[in-house]
């Protein structure tokens, strides 16, 4: 949960980087969120208005952790735009955020450091 708020309180940053653990709990919880959204705009017959409103509150921060986990690998947030590529962007993707982060500094600042 900590991972998830600390990514919340960086809302719009797109400089710096990002821990492997803090973007796969923030993706996590989103996930997480979005099934019981999606539970409770059933129940309420909304038409998944609580899952659209949602989803449109976290689309800044979801690409602010996704461009400052791929500046921990020392890969440029234009990295970002590769799932434009058919099939192998997505997948592509989907490798640049699961690596291991560069150790040290690199040209987008010092390593985040987990204090979970």
């Amino acid at each position: 949960m900590n991972s998830y708020i600390a990514v919340i309180k960086k809302y719009a940053v797109f400089t710096g980087r990002e821990s492997r653990k803090n973007f796969w709990y923030f993706a996590l919880f989103n996930f997480i969120i979005g099934i019981v959204l999606s539970i409770l705009d059933a129940i309420f017959g909304t038409h998944d208005l609580l899952l659209a409103i949602y989803s449109l509150a976290i689309i800044l921060p979801g690409i602010g952790v996704s461009i400052r986990r791929l500046h921990d690998i020392n890969k440029s947030g234009w990295w970002y735009f590769i799932p434009l590529l058919p099939i192998a962007g997505g997948i592509w993707l989907f490798i640049l955020l699961a690596t291991a982060g560069t150790p040290g500094e690199n040209k987008y600042g010092e390593p985040v450091i987990n204090e979970l």
